[in-house]
């Protein structure tokens, strides 16, 4: 049982750690971890860690946290008798060769139903039952299922509250899967003009991709309009733009939207921010509030249904790698961290 564990004080350091092999209690499953995809989402995870409790959904030794993961896995031993061993299953795991679940059956699947896992949104303690056979999307699902769903709710709560009565959406970090997958939402759902800031390394990319109105880099923030009323979402977590954009705007700046750290290494920059004070959007809480009224089945429907449409045109422009090998893992998971990763690149991996 190998994991990769996050120092909790400095994301930059991580070791894969060996864990002793555990029998399984009455009730549990073990899943060999199949693949699952590591993109700038999780260290969005890693940064929250303590903040948001991502941390507690797979307990380390002291210090430490095992990183949250969309993956497959496959159930390869079985103390449950309503699980058979083999099904194959998607849902959070932890970034390592296997995972081991109390399992309690639901219609699609099973749940967590581990005691540290009650005070977790079920979005992100469920495994639904799926294909043994891989299918075409399984991949980019891995990839965009997670990231796909924050900005889907983040799209959402924004339409609900009419977008503070703004005309347009400006989005940081456009460059970004989380980026690019609101801005597709935006579009797709509203008549807001779409304006995705990026950097002059990344605009020919975030240009391409089609999805916003208008690319322009952060260097050039004021060549915006600022009479236009506003919304901005952050995704980069830079104190320093999200300010530039403040004071550009100016009273026409209606709501602020703080999502990502895509910039982490910045966000302990302390900067003068007028204007509307940054609210941070906690996607489990949207999703608690559509279960109940539209009911989860009902709220799932809706976003796999968004999230394959986006799927199919992703394809112009994402490039799927697959690696292997615990090398593998603490590269992809170093180059994501430094902020190296080129932006067309979806990465799915398997120990």
């Amino acid at each position: 049982m190998t994991y990769l564990e996050i120092d909790r004080s400095n994301i930059r350091h991580f070791r894969l750690h060996t864990a002793e092999p555990v029998v399984l209690a009455p009730g549990e499953v073990r899943l060999t971890l199949d693949r699952f995809a590591l993109t700038s989402n999780n260290i969005s995870y890693a940064l929250s860690g303590d903040l948001l409790d991502y941390w507690g959904f797979f307990p380390a030794e002291a210090g430490w946290g095992r990183l949250p993961a969309m993956g497959y896995g496959i159930v390869s031993e079985s103390a449950n008798p309503d699980i058979a061993v083999g099904g194959r299953y998607f849902g959070f795991f932890p970034v390592g060769s296997e995972h081991i679940v109390q399992a309690k059956t639901s219609s699609s699947g099973f749940i967590d139903a581990g005691t540290h896992r009650e005070k977790h949104a079920m979005a992100y303690r469920s495994f639904d039952k799926v294909a043994d056979t891989p299918a075409e999307n399984d991949n980019a699902m891995l990839i965009f299922r997670g990231l796909f769903m924050t900005s889907f709710l983040a799209e959402d709560f924004l339409r609900e509250a009419n977008f503070f009565d703004a005309a347009q959406v400006v989005v940081t970090s456009a460059s970004s899967k989380t980026s690019i997958a609101l801005a597709h939402c935006l579009r797709t759902n509203s008549t807001m003009r779409v304006i995705g800031l990026t950097s002059d390394a990344n605009v020919d990319f975030v240009t391409s991709v089609g999805e916003y109105h208008e690319v322009v880099t952060y260097s050039r923030i004021s060549t915006l309009d600022p009479a236009i009323q506003t919304v901005i979402v952050d995704m980069a977590g830079n104190p320093e733009i999200v300010a530039a954009v403040h004071t550009h705007f100016g009273e026409s700046l209606k709501y602020s939207c703080s999502i990502g750290a895509t910039h982490w290494d910045q966000t302990s920059h302390r900067v003068e921010m007028p204007g509307p004070k940054p609210q941070f959007f906690f996607a489990p809480s949207q999703i608690s509030k559509r279960s109940k009224e539209w009911g989860r089945a009902e709220l799932n429907n809706r976003l796999d249904s968004a999230l394959n449409t986006f799927i199919e045109g992703s394809k112009q422009w994402l490039r799927i790698v697959h690696l292997h090998g615990e090398d593998s893992v603490s590269d992809t998971y170093s180059q994501l961290v430094a902020g190296e990763m080129s932006p067309e690149i979806g990465n799915t991996l398997s120990f």
